[in-house]
C-alpha cells in the first residue's frame, strides 16, 4: 500500500499524464491565494505541478487547523469530486503554485478508463485516513513541547534538507500553522520553541526552521 506522501501524478505513466493533462487547463495561484474554501461547492480537481499548498479547517471557535500539505505531484480537491459534496477544507496557496485544473466529470471519466489509477487513487486516500487517525491521537499525547518535537521530526524526515546533521525543513508554514498542527494554541507553541531553542535543538526564522540536534528532538519527542 503506497504512504500517504505518494503523489498521484508521479504514479502515472507518460501516455496517462498527457491524457490527463489534455482533459484540464494550467492555473497559477500566488503565495497566500486561496483557492477554495471550506463548504463552497466542487467543481474542480487540481494536479499541482509546482509549489505546496496547505489544507486546513476552520473550527468552532474560529482557529484554523492545519491538516495536510500537498506538494507537486498531488491533488487537491479531489473528495468533491468523487462524492459531489461540498468542499471539507480550505486548500490555500503557500507558494507560488502551478498546477492543472480539471473539471470534475472530466477526472471522473480520466478514473473511468484508468481503473489501475482510480484503485491506486482508493489506497492512497485510505493511507491518508490513517495519517490522518494517528495525527489526532498525537495532538493529545505529550505536553505541547514535546508534541511540536514529533511534529518537527516528521517534517524533517519529509521535507528536510541535510547538511551533516544540521536539518532545514523545505516548508514554508508559520507558528500558527504548526500550532493547528499540533493542538496547541500559538502562544504554548512559541514558548515550546523557545525552549527548544534554548536547548539547542533548532533555531528559527520567517516561515524558516533549522534543526540543530534531531538525536535531542526525537527523545523530546517521546512523552514521558
Amino acid at each position: 500500500m503506497p504512504n500517504p506522501s505518494e503523489r498521484f501524478t508521479e504514479l502515472l505513466t507518460e501516455e496517462e499524464w498527457d491524457d490527463l493533462a489534455a482533459l484540464g487547463r494550467h492555473r497559477t495561484y500566488r503565495k497566500g491565494q486561496v483557492i477554495f474554501r471550506e463548504g463552497q461547492p466542487g467543481g474542480t480537481v487540481l494536479a499541482i505541478r509546482s509549489g505546496v499548498v496547505k489544507i486546513s479547517v476552520v473550527t468552532p471557535t474560529g482557529r484554523d487547523i492545519l491538516l495536510a500539505v500537498k506538494e507537486a505531484g498531488s491533488l487537491v480537491g479531489e473528495l468533491a469530486a468523487i462524492d459531489g459534496r461540498p468542499r471539507s477544507a480550505t486548500a490555500t496557496a503557500l507558494d507560488a503554485v502551478g498546477a492543472v485544473a480539471l473539471p470534475d466529470h472530466a477526472f471522473n471519466d480520466f478514473l473511468d478508463r484508468h481503473p489501475r489509477m482510480a484503485v491506486r487513487l482508493l489506497r492512497t486516500l485510505a493511507a491518508q485516513i490513517r495519517e490522518a487517525a494517528t495525527r489526532t491521537a498525537d495532538r493529545d499525547t505529550g505536553d505541547t513541547t514535546s508534541r511540536v518535537a514529533r511534529r518537527l521530526v516528521s517534517l524533517a524526515e519529509r521535507y528536510g534538507e541535510y547538511n551533516g546533521p544540521v536539518v532545514e525543513v523545505n516548508l514554508p508554514i508559520t507558528q500558527e500553522d504548526l500550532a493547528g498542527w499540533v493542538g496547541a494554541t500559538r502562544e504554548a507553541t512559541s514558548r515550546s520553541l523557545g525552549r527548544l531553542r534554548d536547548l539547542g535543538c533548532l533555531k528559527t526564522g520567517r516561515q524558516r526552521i533549522v534543526l540543530l540536534d534531531v538525536p535531542a528532538l526525537r527523545g523530546l519527542a517521546t512523552p514521558a
